[in-house]
């Protein structure tokens, strides 16, 4: 009896198993291919560009990589925020809870985006204060001028994707990406070749493509009937209770900008490097490569970070751990912690790989021991590898009946505070209506 028992309780255990796998490689195939042709813009830009020279090309990279480091870095890390909250709603079944979330994520980034146009539209005395060659510094701000408006628009379009990916909708995501790499190509080319604006057309190119993406993804979303559930339309609730996005959204910027810096200062560093100009657009090449293969298992990383917050949201913390555990197998850690809520804790493991080891390491291979670029790419690896050990020591020792319980108290508070809100609301008409 007791064997019987135990036969049916390894066939269900291994049944859960299968279908936790075909969940997280369902979503994750279509946010590969997602990520991939997003990223694809930033290489269809430097290819266009390098027909130019190396003068260009290594503008354009610079201004890419400080675009990166002094703007978008952050705007897509507080918009991986709404992994937690998003994901988490939408398994607790408060569908009503996602769009006040997305209102509330996208009114943060528009706020957070005027700072950084101002640092823009001075990327080039910036550059130069910090040693780099005045002639690169120079035509990069040139080039980042002219991305002010992918600024405003970048922050909004993620935001849009994470509420559509806590939906486990993805589809539209590659079919909208397919179409602006389409007019990207066409705007590289109508810009820099046929009217002849030079290298600044990628630039222009790149706002125009995003835009489009944001205005085909946010119709999308806006008119389908599709999201009556979880779109209930523009509402006054999201101006209130701000401070618990920003709790969860700045750690969530930091997260992802102490890595993404990590990676973006190799660029800069290298203008320290003889011959700055080859040494740049090579090295920006490399990392523009090494990112599109990065979306494999960045893509796999966010469908379990997906299923993670789906499950906790629901209170199966046994299933949340299933997707844990089956998302290490096939990916890496980075979809756990979004879908968990562990940003602040993941900020200080960053901090540690990618600044304490990752970057000291790189300068020491490059400058002291004369590596050049060869050293700064081997200090990245020594950063990715402490990040990889000290992010699995945390996950195998998560208490997960304790994360689905905060995923629970979580939503309650959102719920209990929209509630009070609509209750006040209410209160004012009647009293209005008495008078």
């Amino acid at each position: 009896m007791a064997d019987a028992l135990a036969g049916e309780e390894h066939t269900l255990r291994k049944g859960h198993i299968i279908t936790e796998v075909k969940k997280q490689l369902w979503l994750a195939g279509p946010l590969i291919v997602s990520g991939i042709l997003e990223k694809l813009i930033q290489v269809i830009s430097l290819s266009f560009v390098g027909h130019l020279g190396e003068l260009p090309l290594s503008a354009a990279s610079m201004a890419t990589s400080f675009a990166i480091v002094t703007g978008l870095s952050l705007l897509l890390g507080m918009g991986t925020a709404l992994d937690t909250l998003c994901g988490q709603a939408y398994g607790a079944k408060q569908y009503h809870l996602l769009g006040i979330y997305l209102q509330r994520a996208m009114l943060l980034n528009i706020i957070a985006s005027i700072p950084f146009a101002f640092i823009w539209a001075f990327t080039g005395r910036i550059l130069h204060a910090t040693g780099q060659d005045k002639e690169i510094s120079m035509a990069a701000q040139l080039y980042a001028r002219c991305m002010i408006p992918l600024l405003f628009v970048y922050g909004l379009l993620q935001c849009h994707y994470r509420f559509l990916q806590a939906q486990n909708i993805v589809i539209p995501m590659i079919l909208t990406s397919g179409f602006t790499i389409l007019v990207h190509i066409f705007a590289c080319w109508f810009l820099i070749f046929k009217i002849k604006v030079g290298y600044i057309g990628a630039a222009i190119a790149n706002s125009v493509s995003y835009s489009t993406s944001l205005a085909l993804i946010a119709a999308y979303v806006w008119l389908s009937p599709r999201f009556k559930k979880t779109w209930i339309g523009f509402s006054r609730e999201a101006l209130h209770d701000l401070s618990s996005l920003i709790k969860l959204a700045v750690p969530s910027g930091l997260m992802i900008c102490l890595e993404f810096w990590s990676f973006e200062a190799v660029v800069i560093l290298s203008g320290l490097l003889p011959n700055p100009k080859l040494e740049t657009s090579v090295l920006a090449i490399c990392l523009t490569t090494v990112s599109l293969a990065y979306m494999i298992p960045f893509g796999i990383s966010a469908s379990g970070s997906t299923r993670v917050s789906n499950e906790l949201g629901a209170g199966n913390s046994q299933k949340a751990r299933s997707a844990v555990y089956i998302g290490e197998i096939i990916s890496i850690i980075q979809g756990t912690v979004r879908g968990c809520g562990w940003q602040k804790l993941v900020v200080v493991v960053n901090l540690a790989a990618f600044y304490l080891v990752g970057l000291p390491s790189g300068i020491l291979f490059a400058f002291v021991f004369h590596l050049r670029e060869k050293g700064l790419w081997l200090g990245i690896i020594c950063g990715l590898s402490t990040q990889v050990i000290l992010l699995l020591i945390i996950t195998l020792s998560t208490n997960w009946d304790k994360e689905a319980k905060k995923a629970e108290n979580r939503i309650n508070s959102s719920i209990n505070s929209i509630g009070m809100i609509t209750r006040r609301n209410e209160e004012v008409r009647v009293l209005d209506d008495g008078h």
